[in-house]
């Protein structure tokens, strides 16, 4: 009897187990949507918030594949963050353009995959920031 009360107690404790992780799961699946809604209304605050809550790491190459992945954030979104001048955006978007593979692309075709992937900004200097650091990334996959 005393045997198969441990056992189910210990069965009991594996159930609530799972339903805590399940429930944590949940809980991050959330926090991770509420966070691609704040980038696509202002990308630094979405960054930050995820940040905050240890869903995103503070380095650029972390949220660099984050962007890369893109899952539900706006393009549009994604371009401006990548185009700003601050050094650790500008730091984001060349580890953002290493995660692009252009070897043995011509360079439309490499344009295109590279463009793909977020949409230009409208102002000059973004894009001319964006475009040397593709031009960089070409060049180092196909000297």
């Amino acid at each position: 009897q005393r045997l198969k009360d441990e056992i189910a107690e210990v069965t009991n404790e594996i159930e609530n187990l799972g339903s805590t992780e399940e429930r944590k799961n949940m809980q991050r699946n959330k926090q991770v949507a509420m966070g691609r809604k704040k980038f696509n209304m202002d990308p630094k605050k979405g960054i930050q918030f995820l940040i905050e809550n240890d869903l995103l790491k503070n380095t650029c190459e972390d949220i660099a594949q984050f962007l890369y992945k893109g899952e539900g954030l706006n393009k549009t979104a994604i371009g401006d963050y990548l185009g700003e001048r601050d050094e650790f955006n500008i730091q984001v978007l060349h580890a953002f353009v290493e995660l692009h593979e252009f070897t043995d692309l011509n360079l439309v075709q490499a344009l295109r995959q590279f463009l793909w992937s977020f949409r230009l900004p409208g102002e000059a200097q973004k894009i001319d920031r964006m475009m040397e650091a593709f031009a960089q990334r070409y060049c180092q996959c196909n000297p």
